[in-house]
């Protein structure tokens, strides 16, 4: 691996299931599965928990003799809150799509035993984070805030939403150690898309060693994170949409801002009395 490649990479986006051409993680991987309509793909989970979120159109699944049918309503990323399936460990899959489709597959090891399920919009918990012009909007997916009753054994899944000009995981954080409640150690992953498709964004990663990896966000770029601070920021003109998902040892969340720059977020307050 090079180091021009050390924590980003952009995954093909082709017909069918496609890979991650490399990952440094030890727990997170991705796959991106995309489906004409009337197509059908078949697979299994095996030691691994995955959370397919439908980015855009509908399709019937069936896990582990379980049927789901019609799961997905919104045509893009950008056009309302998601429907997910909750894909167990030890699992036969097969996906139909009704439509065309696009599926994130996001994943950790896993040795929970538990029924496959159906994360519906109205279970994904929205708002925002932020303010001024580090202010994003968020869906909280598969959380142990949000959805404590949902079960999962390492997987943390949401969606942010960047406008056009706004930084977003601002003041940048890391996932490095467990000390909680302030920090917990999580690997992270980043899948981008951006509206319109032919904007972009910078993402910035940087390590306490001195590392550092400043990336051109564009549509289907992959920003990986088994350490460092990370931020993003959206060009203006163009909303960046990142779906972000965390495995570690447990799933209590806890991040450790940029001691240098906490001082921004302990503005917040002041900055949305003000309506920014």
């Amino acid at each position: 691996m090079t180091m021009d490649y050390r924590y980003h990479c952009t995954i093909p986006a082709a017909a069918g299931r496609n890979t991650l051409p490399v990952n440094p993680c030890r727990l997170l991987d991705f796959t991106l599965l995309r489906l004409s309509a009337g197509e059908s793909w078949t697979g299994e989970s095996g030691d691994r928990e995955i959370l397919a979120v439908i980015l855009g159109g509908t399709a019937n699944f069936t896990v582990a003799g379980h049927h789901f049918p019609q799961v997905g309503s919104r045509p893009d990323v950008f056009s309302g809150k998601p429907h997910s399936v909750y894909l167990p460990a030890g699992s036969p899959i097969t996906v139909e799509a009704v439509t065309d489709v696009e599926i994130a597959l996001p994943s950790a090891p896993s040795d929970l035993a538990t029924d496959p399920y159906v994360i519906a919009p109205e279970q994904v918990a929205t708002g925002r984070w932020g303010a001024a012009n580090f202010g994003r909007t968020y869906h909280q997916i598969l959380t142990e805030i949000a959805q404590p009753d949902l079960p999962a054994r390492r997987l943390i899944v949401g969606e942010t939403f960047t406008p056009s000009g706004n930084w977003s995981t601002y003041p940048p954080h890391r996932h490095r150690v467990d000390d909680l409640p302030a920090e917990a150690a999580h690997e992270e992953m980043y899948y981008y898309r951006v509206n319109p498709a032919d904007g972009f964004g910078i993402s910035r990663v940087y390590t306490d060693d001195g590392y550092e990896e400043n990336v051109t966000i564009r549509e289907h770029v992959m920003q990986m994170m088994p350490e460092g601070y990370h931020t993003v920021v959206s060009a203006p003109g163009y909303t960046t949409y990142f779906l972000w998902f965390l495995a570690g040892t447990q799933r209590t969340q806890g991040a450790r801002e940029d001691a240098a720059l906490a001082w921004v977020g302990q503005t917040v307050p002041t900055l949305r009395s003000l309506g920014l």
